[in-house]
């Protein structure tokens, strides 16, 4: 299963993860910043994000991890997951206290797939942003605010998106709008 696979430094993987049972894991615009402010605290600095979107009760990511070099004194796979670790706690911690809550926001693992093919990378950006219309929560990707699919079509404005990589697929940001577009057949995903 792919919540096995140990995660390196300079590899793109897919995270993604779900609230625990039938909470959501965000209920106001408020839930969704606090979020990637956490996100831009934790990962920005050891990984380079290409994609994420961020539904009610789930969230996408896709990302590289930065080459940590001689500054890592232990195990890639543990300093990583511990940055992950420090990010679905801080958020759950102050997501509880709001809601006056307890207990586990996150399912108990981190659900992650390496992406070893450029076909597979090129489906999954399309798969993380089109994620609300498959979902039915809008009908026009355009109109949903939680992804990086603004930060894509906005090149103008500064972003801690990476999207330099990405763009390199695309000429313009029509093309980049029209292949987002376009239907997509997901069935090798294998999306849990």
């Amino acid at each position: 299963m792919s919540n096995t696979e140990n995660f390196e430094c300079e590899y793109v993987y897919h995270i993604y993860t779900h609230a625990n049972g039938k909470d959501l894991i965000f209920r106001v615009e408020e839930n969704y910043r606090y979020f990637l402010d956490k996100l831009a605290k934790y990962i920005v600095p050891i990984a380079e994000i290409y994609a994420y979107c961020l539904m009610p009760n789930h969230f996408h990511l896709m990302l590289r991890f930065k080459k940590l070099g001689e500054i890592l004194n232990e195990d890639e796979h543990k300093y990583l997951m511990k940055r992950f670790s420090n990010l679905l706690n801080a958020y759950a911690k102050a997501y509880n206290k709001k809601y006056n809550r307890k207990g586990s926001l996150f399912l108990d693992y981190l659900k992650r797939k390496r992406i070893n093919d450029e076909r597979y990378f090129m489906k999954l950006l399309h798969y993380i942003h089109n994620n609300p219309v498959n979902h039915g929560f809008v009908e026009d990707i355009g109109k949903w605010k939680y992804s990086s699919y603004h930060s894509y079509i906005n090149l103008a404005k500064e972003s801690k998106i990476e999207r330099a990589e990405m763009m390199q697929y695309f000429e313009t940001v029509n093309d980049f709008i029209e292949y987002h577009k376009s239907n997509i057949e997901y069935d090798f995903l294998s999306i849990e």
